[in-house]
């Protein structure tokens, strides 16, 4: 079954009752959804007058849900993640911890590699120049030591967008770019407890300051498929100024996204699972290659 995302934007109090989310409206206490607490992967939070019961929190951390809180600004600014996701938690994570530095490299040389690679399929398929991409995903050394991600990246936001500048806190569809990110950084953080792995150890990502290293440095990959999402949502609306509801629903929906992995076409979430799930198995020495998402 496809775990869902649910979003709150408007006051309101979240309780649990008979392993179900309940949204009560706290003016007049009438119900104004319910949900189980099973089909949930991640709770996004954006409104100040939100208050959640301990108990429920408690049973959202019990079942793996990422809860996503959003600022002023109604971007996503904390997670909140169970400890730990997996039974044999303390075990994976000395495989994490004892991976060699000559291993890492070599991962974030195939993560690098498979960006580049979905950074031009989505190029190519919107009749943008993409042939030199080819010299960039083909020239990835370990570690990336020659930074073809950065020359890649250059090109890729050249052609993608007129007239466009990526900037954390750039012009529109920067915006956009920010809330698609965030929330797709919330279900590989929370795919990595999951398979029992920690989110602050990164295999490239080193900030004292970040406790998501690993997933910022997994999600490369899947990057692309927020910027197709965006993409085809400009090519809808325009360019939005602000974030609304509606262009947040739309980036939402990034969870249940069909992507091809490992053979298979798969709902993003769960492709971000087998992604999890193969690099433990790289740590444990049991594969070689991380498996990664194709942009068709």
């Amino acid at each position: 079954m496809i775990k869902r995302t649910i979003y709150v934007g408007s006051p309101a109090y979240l309780r649990l009752k008979q392993k179900q989310l309940v949204v009560e409206d706290p003016e007049d206490k009438s119900i104004k959804g319910t949900i189980p607490i099973e089909d949930i992967a991640l709770l996004m939070l954006d409104h100040y007058q939100i208050t959640l019961s301990n108990q429920l929190l408690i049973k959202l951390q019990g079942n793996n849900v990422a809860v996503v809180s959003c600022d002023a600004h109604h971007l996503p600014f904390g997670i909140m993640l169970p400890l730990y996701g997996h039974t044999e938690h303390s075990d994976r994570i000395k495989h994490q911890i004892a991976a060699s530095e000559p291993l890492k490299k070599q991962l974030w040389k195939q993560t690098i590699t498979q960006k580049i690679k979905n950074q031009q399929a989505l190029l190519k398929s919107n009749n943008k120049p993409y042939e030199q991409m080819d010299l960039y995903w083909q020239h990835v050394k370990s570690g990336d030591t020659t930074n073809c991600e950065a020359k890649a990246a250059q090109h890729h936001w050249k052609y993608l967008f007129e007239n466009f500048t990526r900037e954390r806190f750039g012009n529109a569809p920067n915006n956009l770019l920010n809330f698609g990110y965030t929330v797709l950084r919330s279900i590989v953080a929370r795919a990595l407890v999951s398979s029992g792995l920690l989110p602050v150890l990164g295999i490239f990502h080193r900030n004292k300051y970040n406790p998501y290293c690993l997933a910022d440095d997994i999600m490369e990959p899947y990057r692309p498929f927020v910027d197709k999402m965006v993409y085809n949502y400009i090519s809808l609306y325009g360019v939005p100024e602000k974030l609304t509801k509606d262009s947040k629903a739309y980036l939402l929906n990034i969870a249940t996204q069909d992507v091809w992995i490992d053979g298979v076409e798969r709902p993003l979430m769960v492709a971000v699972t087998t992604t999890t799930a193969s690099l433990y198995k790289c740590y444990y020495g049991e594969l070689r290659h991380i498996k990664y998402p194709i942009l068709d």
